[in-house]
């Protein structure tokens, strides 16, 4: 039986791949549905389009994200989950209800975010 410290943290590995500050937005946005470059910097406005091409590029490294390019004038590219990505929804939506029973415990309280 391999020794338990010979392999990475769990948590660490998940974190390393979908920490960050825009990696849980996109995923976030594509949990719904596939959807395009223009749409993502629109949902994410405070992302820059360089900032959003790296993000993308590493999930899509990690098997997390699907990049599909149409042969169409202008070149049209769609993102969604793979199937590994897929497994990310409970996760997503998990924290989603958690950030929102925050929110709402601090503004029960009288605290400002």
């Amino acid at each position: 039986m391999p020794d338990i410290t010979d392999r990475p943290c769990p948590t660490e590995t998940a974190l390393d791949l979908i920490g960050g500050k825009w990696k849980g937005m996109i995923l976030y946005y594509l949990c719904t549905e596939t959807r395009r470059f223009n749409e993502l910097m629109r949902l994410i406005p405070n992302i820059t389009q360089r900032m959003l091409t790296k993000q993308l590029r590493d999930l899509e490294a990690n098997n997390i994200v699907h990049r599909e390019v149409y042969p169409e004038v202008p070149p049209k590219v769609e993102y969604s989950l793979t199937p590994l990505g897929k497994t990310l929804e409970p996760v997503i939506r998990g924290l989603e209800r958690w950030g929102n029973d925050y929110l709402d415990s601090r503004e029960n309280n009288g605290i400002q975010t």
